[in-house]
């Protein structure tokens, strides 16, 4: 299924639908949060879409699929997992203070929604800018 296009622009949706998405939303609209992590084969290959690049203005959707706002891609980096750095992390800006607190919560989080994360799993990192 391929990302759904709002005004042009290839849309964005942050995390699982629900109270997941409206606080990640709101880290982006509010707070810190300027960067993202998709799996390449779950999220990329199995959904037919290319990666992010540089320049790439994307629509970040809400819960209905309305726009709310929109990002700038800066970097894209596709990384084994075990090699998602600290720095990436904090830009996530999600809690996790380090490259290690990332591997843990996301891996707790992927294996929730039935994807087995190993360290060699390639991890599409893209940072943003909010517009």
């Amino acid at each position: 299924m391929a990302f759904l296009r709002i005004n042009g622009l290839r849309s964005v949706e942050f995390g699982t639908p629900g109270p997941m998405r409206n606080r990640l939303n709101d880290l982006i609209i509010n707070g810190n949060k300027r960067a993202t992590a998709g799996l390449l084969k779950e999220d990329y290959i199995a959904e037919g879409e290319e990666i992010e690049f540089v320049g790439e203005r994307l629509a970040i959707l809400d819960n209905d699929e309305k726009q709310i706002g929109i990002i700038k891609v800066t970097r894209v980096e596709v990384l084994e997992f075990k090699d998602v750095p600290t720095e990436f992390a904090l830009a996530e800006a999600e809690g996790d203070l380090s490259g290690d607190d990332f591997r843990q919560s996301h891996s707790k989080f992927w294996n929730s929604v039935g994807v087995d994360v190993k360290p060699e799993t390639k991890v599409v990192t893209v940072y943003f800018d909010l517009e």
